[in-house]
């Protein structure tokens, strides 16, 4: 039983559950930005530079026999993909430094400090008596 608990704590920790998440975002995410690339960027930016070097598909772009393109295609996804993670990280960090930096007006002075500020009163006006 003991096995069990300790794996049942392990697996559904939030960090565990957390990372789960986030891989099923980061391949959904994956799908997405392939699909933008193929799709989008390949048709508007590459198409023309492909037709000058006589190849109607990316994958078919190669030089020598090496076949890179579908290697340039996946440095461009994957600049894609660091880029908006980048945005992301910097975008909940300045979030989180605007929670850090929330300062709490200060409470009203203790019953020690009144006193005090008192005496210093009183001993104010006996020195310019």
């Amino acid at each position: 039983m003991g096995f069990i608990k300790d794996f049942k704590d392990f697996a559904f920790k939030g960090n565990v559950v957390d990372l789960a998440v986030g891989v099923i975002i980061g391949a959904a995410f994956s799908a997405i930005v392939k699909s933008f690339v193929d799709d989008i960027i390949t048709p508007l930016l590459l198409n023309p530079a492909l037709e000058k070097a006589n190849v109607k598909n990316i994958a078919e772009l190669s030089w020598s026999g090496v076949k890179y393109g579908n290697f340039l295609s996946s440095v461009i996804s994957f600049l894609i993909v660091a880029f908006v993670l980048f945005l992301l990280i910097k975008g909940i960090a300045s979030l989180s430094k605007k929670e850090d930096t929330v300062v709490e007006a200060p409470a009203g002075p203790t019953e020690d400090q009144k006193l005090l500020m008192e005496i210093r009163d009183l001993l104010k006006s006996k020195n310019n008596i």
